[in-house]
């Protein structure tokens, strides 16, 4: 069963289950580096060709066998299935542009657009994101993590009390053949990195159909739902459907967790 929920379509955002820290402390955290140290030397890692991926995530065509084999087919994206999972989809307008895994107290929410055929588009996405979340008060660290370079965000929010404070977040991506699969880890995995394997796996062995139709660079690669998938509105909550290949190990799905735009 997914959950479904209004979604802006942007590269540039992300959305993901909410950790907030009192803003007091924010500065103390890990994350706390100044915005300019981002900068330097930023550009050297713009506009260059994609890197390999011996690792993932995978293109459809370097798949052998069938590539929904274990793994939940989203037409554009497949992502694997793994015990207690729930998935989530988000709609920009009609179309369904992003999926969120959740597992426990962390989740990972996967999107992928269109790229030029020989230029990789992370190091200008990451540029763009990291200018956006320092305009709007946060802290940035760009750190090369197990998936290549990411970034490492305090998102200011507001807290109930009327005080500010600050979502942890990371934002990871990976520059495929004419595509680009960007993910925003949240939850403990984004507080503390080291416990974010299995949702780093997941990222990992996400496999990306870009299809062979024209698209402009960042266009959203649109997804779909499985043929025996059941749509949940927003705070509706289900029992699992016997016999669905989404009981049991996908559980069932909740309300979506907000989301943080970068603009």
């Amino acid at each position: 069963m997914f959950g479904r929920r209004k979604k802006n379509s942007s590269v540039k955002d992300g959305g993901a289950a909410e950790q907030v820290v009192d803003g007091a402390g924010a500065e103390e955290s890990e994350y706390a580096e100044e915005s300019d140290e981002f900068d330097t030397g930023a550009q050297r890692r713009v506009n260059l060709p994609p890197a390999p991926r011996p690792d993932g995530p995978w293109d459809v065509s370097e798949v052998p066998g069938d590539p929904a084999e274990g793994r939940v087919d989203l037409g554009g994206i497949f992502v694997p299935g793994v015990e207690g999972m729930e998935l989530r989809v988000e709609v920009a307008g009609d179309a369904i542009v992003a999926a969120t895994v959740v597992l426990r107290d962390s989740a990972v929410q996967l999107q992928a657009f269109a790229a030029p055929k020989k230029e990789g588009i992370w190091g200008e996405v990451r540029e763009e994101i990291a200018s956006g979340i320092t305009q709007q008060g946060g802290i940035i660290d760009e750190v090369q993590g197990p998936l290549g370079w990411e970034l490492r965000a305090q998102v200011p929010v507001p807290l109930p009390d009327g005080t500010r404070g600050a979502q942890l977040v990371r934002f990871v991506g990976v520059d495929g053949p004419r595509w680009f699969l960007r993910g925003v880890i949240s939850g403990q995995g984004a507080v503390q990195p080291e416990s974010a394997g299995l949702l780093e796996t997941i990222f990992r062995d996400t496999v990306v159909v870009r299809g062979e139709g024209p698209m402009a660079p960042r266009d959203p690669i649109v997804l779909k739902l499985p043929n025996d998938a059941q749509m949940v509105p927003d705070g509706v909550q289900t029992e699992d459907a016997e016999g669905s290949r989404f009981s049991g190990g996908m559980g069932q799905l909740e309300r979506g967790p907000e989301i943080t735009e970068v603009r």
